[in-house]
């Protein structure tokens, strides 16, 4: 079957592309902003990239046409889809109804951490010789793809996205994943673009909650009041609990990097490990408690993450002049970025951290969250915002105003190259720069990098 997908060069898009090649179908797609690292991996599995949406690719005549969530009516490939009365369908459902049938899903989602935790609990399952089926929005450096499929295994972890499906179908995403295991690592607000409030988006996740065998497994933090009120809804499975207080608990000390994993009060085995962040031990508790839902034993869970290398953007180092770090980390919502603010801070003491920021999803776009922002970075020494007031990425909002809390730490720009200048001339040897951007940021960690050589 030829598959032409719409949208193709989104991570879960580009992701189920590589999934439906490996399933035994054709498959073309068009997007625009191609960049890497998803069409990297397109065209290394040689599936054709056609730039845009216009209506002559109807003249591919593909079996099916796959609508990514991004694809709106006014598209002219997508009116000419419904013109003439092409057969089309959204990645999801079809993800849902030709691959994850018969499989064992384990889902994992939540407002944040879904990608590393998605990465973590797929490294497990890998390391413990299981070969699981994934699809992730992120690729984990010891997976090295986002998504892959084998016909003949029957695990498949998922990154479950609440946003929505498609233009013609306002359910989230991870209502047609039917999981046997699911992570519901957090719940907050977030896509004002798409939810009206939280109890919007709360219902989405009791709506993903009914689909959950009564034999399945529900793992959640102890401390979240929202996920409280989905599951007084209704729970039909068996629901296991993570971090201070919970059945599954991780206990540090003093060094960062060392913790103890605590199963229904006993211990279960103890890990040393490169990844910083309070956040992500409570992802590694809530990856190891999915595993062990399909037979990985804690120790052997605890085993692979210590030589678990991380996933690309997020805290990824991208490089090092003059002493001066530069890293990547996809935070864009004001929760994340204090979490990553708050992990490197630890990690790095007294020593100077530089947050730049680009405020590029339609909910930070928007506004909704801005006012968050100054506490949210209350952890860097200084602060660097780009935000322009016109074009694809203007902001509904002044970053000057809203920053201005901030004093003197904070200042915003409008064009990226003024922006690096004015980066490099603040930075010392010594400091961290930290990128932090759910996009790419028009090329800004390569423009730092090339303009802090000596």
């Amino acid at each position: 079957m030829h598959l032409h997908i719409l949208g193709i060069c989104g991570t879960f898009m580009g992701g189920l592309a590589l999934i439906a090649r490996a399933a035994g179908h054709t498959v073309t797609g068009c997007d625009t902003a191609v960049y890497p690292p998803m069409s990297t991996q397109l065209q290394e599995q040689g599936i054709r990239l056609v730039e845009g949406y216009d209506a002559s690719q109807t003249s591919l005549k593909p079996d099916l046409y796959i609508i990514g969530n991004v694809v709106t009516r006014g598209y002219p490939l997508l009116e000419a889809i419904l013109d003439q009365g092409l057969p089309y369908t959204s990645g999801p459902q079809w993800l849902g109804q030709h691959v994850l049938q018969g499989q064992h899903v384990l889902a994992v989602a939540g407002t944040h951490g879904k990608t590393t935790t998605s990465s973590m609990l797929a490294w497990i399952l890998e390391h413990a010789g299981l070969e699981p089926n994934f699809l992730i929005g992120g690729i984990a450096t010891d997976l090295k793809v986002s998504a892959r499929y084998r016909a003949g295994q029957n695990l498949f972890v998922i990154e479950a996205d609440e946003y929505d499906t498609a233009f013609f179908d306002k359910r989230s995403k991870f209502v047609h994943y039917r999981p046997r295991t699911a992570i519901l690592n957090n719940l907050e607000f977030d896509h004002a673009d798409i939810f009206s409030d939280l109890t919007a988006i709360e219902t989405q996740f009791h709506h993903l909650v009914r689909t959950i065998p009564a034999q399945g497994r529900i793992i959640r933090p102890t401390n979240s009041e929202p996920l409280d009120r989905v599951l007084a809804q209704g729970c039909w499975s068996p629901v296991h609990t993570f971090g201070p207080q919970g059945q599954w608990q991780a206990v540090t000390n003093s060094h960062a990097s060392y913790f103890e994993v605590m199963h229904n009060g006993a211990k279960a085995g103890q890990i040393s490990w490169n990844q910083t962040g309070e956040h992500n031990r409570m992802n590694a508790l809530a990856a190891l408690a999915a595993a062990e839902h399909v037979g990985v034993p804690v120790q052997a869970g605890l085993e692979a993450l210590s030589v678990f290398g991380g996933v690309k953007r997020r805290m990824e180092l991208r490089g090092t002049v003059r002493d001066i770090k530069v890293y990547d980390d996809f935070a864009h919502h004001p929760t994340a970025i204090a979490t990553t603010l708050h992990g490197l801070r630890k990690q790095l003491g007294n020593q100077r951290i530089l947050a730049v920021i680009e405020p590029r999803s339609n909910t930070m776009k928007l506004g909704t969250m801005a006012a968050r922002l100054p506490d949210a970075l209350q952890d860097a020494d200084l602060t660097f915002c780009f935000g322009t007031t016109a074009g694809k990425h203007a902001l509904g909002w002044n970053p000057q105003l809203i920053l201005a809390p901030l004093g003197e730490r904070a200042s915003s720009y409008d064009d990226i190259d003024d922006m690096v200048d004015a980066i490099c001339i603040s930075a010392k040897p010594g400091d961290s720069i930290l990128i932090m951007s759910n996009g790419s940021f028009g090329g800004i960690h390569q423009k730092l990098l090339d303009r802090l050589q000596p």
